[in-house]
C-alpha cells in the first residue's frame, strides 16, 4: 500500500496499487480501490471517494476552482478518465476515457458511456444513460443492478491483488459469487421499488 501525505484519511480501502499518487486532502472510504497509475490531487478543495468505488488505471481526480470531487459510493471510475471538480452519485459507471468537468452533478444509478465529454456545471439526473460530446441523457433506465455488479467484482479483484493474486475473475468462487450478488440484487432492487 503506498503512503499518502497527512490530509489524506484512508479507512480500509480493499487495495491501493504501488504507484497509485494521492496528494492534498482526501477520503478514501471503506471497500474503495485504486488500480495502478490513478492519481488524485486536491490542493484546495477536497476530493471524496465513496465506499466500495473502485478508481481504475491511469484515472485522474482533481478538484476545481470552486468545486471538489466527490464520488458515491459503488462506482467504476474506469481507465483513463478526468474527473474534475464535479460529484458522481452513488451505484454510476464512468466510461473508458470521459471527461466530467467542473460543478457537474451526476444522479444515482447513472452510466456514462467512454469517451464522453460533459462540459462544465452539466446535471444528468438519476438512471440516465449518457453519451456524446458533449455529453446528453440518451435513455432513461434504471442501471442500479449492472453498476453495483460491476463494482462488486472490483471490489472481490482489489481484495485478491492485495493478497498478490491476479485470476480472480477466472475462479469458479468468483463465478458463484456473482451469481449470488445478482440474486441479492434483484432482490433488492424489487423491494425498493415496491416501496417507493
Amino acid at each position: 500500500m503506498s503512503q499518502f501525505g497527512p490530509d489524506v484519511t484512508i479507512d480500509d480501502a480493499a487495495y491501493l496499487h504501488p504507484t497509485a499518487l494521492v496528494y492534498g486532502k482526501v477520503e478514501i472510504r471503506k471497500g474503495a480501490s485504486m488500480w495502478p497509475y490513478s492519481v488524485v490531487r486536491a490542493e484546495s478543495k477536497n476530493v471524496v471517494i465513496g465506499e466500495y468505488t473502485n478508481i481504475q488505471d491511469f484515472c485522474m481526480i482533481h478538484v476545481g476552482e470552486e468545486t471538489g470531487s466527490i464520488i458515491g459510493s459503488h462506482c467504476s471510475i474506469t481507465h483513463h478518465c478526468t474527473i474534475h471538480g464535479c460529484k458522481i452519485g452513488d451505484n454510476c459507471l464512468i466510461g473508458i476515457n470521459t471527461t466530467i468537468m467542473d460543478g457537474c452533478v451526476i444522479g444515482d444509478n447513472c452510466i456514462v458511456a467512454g469517451h464522453t465529454f460533459l462540459k462544465e456545471n452539466t446535471v444528468i439526473p438519476d438512471n440516465s444513460i449518457v453519451m456524446g460530446t458533449p455529453g446528453k441523457v440518451v435513455r432513461t433506465y434504471n442501471n442500479y443492478i449492472k453498476c453495483r455488479l460491476n463494482a462488486f467484482m472490483y471490489y472481490r479483484n482489489a481484495l485478491a491483488y492485495a493478497k498478490g493474486e491476479h485470476r480472480e475473475w477466472a475462479s469458479k468462487e468468483n463465478s458463484e459469487a456473482l451469481h449470488r450478488e445478482i440474486e441479492r440484487l434483484t432482490a433488492e432492487q424489487k423491494t425498493l421499488e415496491q416501496s417507493a
